[in-house]
């Protein structure tokens, strides 16, 4: 799939809004909604939506599928030159699936005071023993993904509520 954008017009706009929609794809499922896109040369080679709930996993999170599906695409278990886009913050397991898999650049729009290691909760991303290092940015689009979010644990607690 060729996606083709005026790159002087929010290129990372653009790709973020590529994660809502698969955000919005596990919101479908009843999953924390959460996407996220792997680009390389402006062409996105993966997509992934947390699917941990449905699919019984604890490893289901939107970047772990979105990583695997561009490992596949390039046949390559690093993704050299690549950049995440992601909805939220990355936890443990993500961050570390992103330095093994050697991302270029991560894009999240919302920082995660519970489970967020990019500066949320704490911040892994400057330890030095790392074999691997790579650039984060913080806040595309962060309000909207906030605004999901929270949308999604009120809905979640009012159903609770009414049991």
């Amino acid at each position: 799939m060729e996606i083709t954008i005026n790159m002087d017009k929010g290129r990372n706009e653009f790709f973020m809004q590529e994660a809502f929609i698969q955000a919005k794809n596990a919101l479908k499922l009843d999953e924390i909604p959460v996407g996220a896109v792997v680009v390389l040369n402006e062409e996105i080679i993966g997509k992934g939506f947390n699917q941990s709930i449905n699919k019984s996993n604890p490893t289901g999170h939107a970047e772990i599928i979105a990583i695997q599906g561009a490992g596949e695409k390039i046949k390559n278990y690093r993704l050299v030159d690549c950049d995440l886009y992601v909805t939220l913050e990355p936890c443990l397991m993500c961050l570390g699936a992103i330095l093994h898999s050697r991302i270029r650049n991560v894009y999240y729009a919302a920082s995660d005071s519970k489970t967020g290691v990019c500066g949320g909760l704490v911040d892994l991303t400057t330890n030095k023993s790392l074999n691997h290092h790579c650039n984060f940015y913080e806040g595309i689009l962060g309000q909207e993904s906030k605004d999901l979010l929270q949308k999604f644990f009120q809905v979640k607690r009012a159903k609770k509520n009414r049991t």
